[in-house]
Order: structure tokens, then sequence, then C-alpha cells
């Protein structure tokens, strides 16, 4: 199938600039979420794991960031006039060691994100049973994205066409990839939004105040349909030989980072309300360990 959309060294500038614009909102974002999980704690009493982990999707993003410009910086003007077929031709070799790079990054920030959702479907459920799917599709996201990275790698530079240059079985992989990754958010954050909505209908008859745990839902739903929508697009344009690929998955990176914060934030803005979902580390909330949220504990927690 021949190549569609815009020529691909426009696409990849316009990407970089398109995932600095991102970048800079999830700059902001890892500010308030640092702020969230700082603030009015002590040293100790500091979610150190989500803090953690807050942190390693920014620096990721942020290396992504770094070498994306570089890789632009290579295509446009330091090889520009010494790489054959020029531009186009550079950036349509899947095995540039800067596009291999950002592929890994990709790989890694994915592999964390859904693994946090995992972790935290299991914090409420409080059932390894309920997360044996979701954690037997995040292996498939690491196989997959580990397969894709290494057969980039393996690929010829045979024509200036990105996609001439990745078909066959690259094209299964990173087709596999990207369903893997849909599939074991859509499904963790389903499972995780419904055990929160469960949760909320049964504490509703006990509550003694207006909080509610239904924004957090809202902001799970958000999130979850923001990052999955992003990925679609992206197999679409991919599947489609599309160069508008190269637009979705750059800006896939710190979208992941964003999905993240807000969820974050938002709990954080509910703790603040005197909501029964704190984030203390002295308190059950969706962060600390699985054997502190249960209904149970919801309901215990509004009647103290």
């Amino acid at each position: 199938m021949a190549t569609t959309g815009i020529p691909l060294d426009s696409a990849c500038l316009l990407a970089v600039v398109l995932e600095g614009i991102v970048y800079g909102f999830s700059i902001l974002l890892f500010i308030g979420t640092i702020w969230s999980l700082a603030a009015r704690q002590r040293i100790h009493s500091v979610n150190r794991p989500i803090a953690a982990v807050a942190i390693l999707l920014f620096v990721l993003s942020t290396a992504h960031m770094i070498v994306n410009i570089i890789r632009v910086e290579d295509g446009l003007v330091k090889y520009r006039d010494t790489y054959p077929g020029g531009p186009v031709a550079f950036f349509a070799d899947p095995s540039q060691k800067t596009l291999l790079i950002l592929r890994g990054l990709y790989v890694l920030q994915t592999m964390l994100a859904d693994g946090v959702v995992i972790y935290r479907c299991y914090v409420v459920w409080q059932s390894v049973w309920i997360i044996i799917l979701p954690c037997m599709l995040w292996c498939s996201v690491t196989a997959t994205g580990i397969s894709v990275v290494y057969y980039y790698s393996q690929a010829t530079n045979a024509s200036a066409d990105f996609f001439a240059n990745v078909v066959g079985e690259i094209t299964q992989w990173v087709t596999a990839f990207f369903a893997s990754t849909m599939a074991t958010n859509a499904l963790s954050s389903g499972l995780l939004a419904y055990r929160i909505w469960m949760i909320e209908r049964n504490v509703s008859e006990v509550r003694t105040t207006k909080s509610t745990l239904m924004p957090i839902v809202r902001m799970l739903m958000d999130a979850a349909v923001l990052y999955t929508v992003v990925l679609f697009i992206g197999l679409i344009c991919f599947v489609t030989s599309n160069n508008g690929v190269e637009l979705v998955v750059e800006m896939i990176m710190p979208i992941i980072s964003i999905t993240f914060y807000m969820v974050l934030i938002r709990i954080a803005i509910n703790r603040q309300k005197h909501t029964h979902l704190p984030i203390g580390s002295d308190q059950s909330n969706l962060q600390d360990r699985p054997s502190t949220f249960t209904a149970d504990s919801v309901k215990g927690y509004l009647q103290s």
C-alpha cells in the first residue's frame, strides 16, 4: 500500500513540535502531582512508590523529547546533504539509532503506565484472580514491544518509504503491540472504575458527608478514553500506511504521563475537600496497601 498523508520529513518535524506542546502541559501536571503528593506531608509520609513512578514517567518523557529533537536535527540539518536520499530517506530508515531509542523509551513508558493501572486494579479488588487477564495482556505488551524494537533494528533501508521498509513481520508485531496495550488499558481501567463505583454505591447509604468517589471514577474513565482513542488513531494510521502515525506516536509519550498525573491530582483535590479517599500513607486510597482499600474500610472511615 502506498504511503499516504503529509511527507515524512514534514510529519517528523510537526511531530516534535506537537510533542513539545503536549510535553509542556505534562510538566505543569507533573509539578502539580509532586505538590499534591508532598503538600502538608512529612518526608517519611510521602507515598514514595507513587512519587517514584511519577518521576520516572517524567524522566522517560523528557528523554524521549530530547532524543526526538536530536533525530529531527540529524535528519533535517546534520545529514541533510550527506545521507543518501536526503531527509525523507533518513526518517524512513527504521534501524536509525535515534528511532530505536525512541521506540525503546515508548515501550518502557507503556509497560510502566499499564503496570500501574493493573496494580491499582489489584489494590481496589484485592484479588489476584481479577488481574490475571490484565497481567497476561501486560506480558503481551512487553513481548510485542521488545519484538518491535528488535525487528526495527534488523530492518533494511531499501526504500524512501518507511512503510515499505517495515512490511511483513514488523507490521504484525506493531499491530499486536497497539492492540495489546489498548486491551490492557481498557480492561484494567474498566475493572478499576467499576470497583470504585461499586464501593461508592455501597457506602452512599452510610455516608455522613457530601463526599463522593464519582469524580475519581469520571477522571479514570476520561484518562482511559483519552489514551485509548490516541492509540486507536495511531493504529489506524499505521495499518493504512499514513505518515500521520509519526504525530500520534510521538505525542503518546507525554499523553501517558498526563493521564497518570490527572488521576493523582483528582485524588488530591478530593482529599483536600475532606473526602473519604485520602492520599496520606496512614489512610486508605488508590495508591496504598491492597489490604486497606475495601468497602468496609471506606465505611469505617466515614463512620469514624
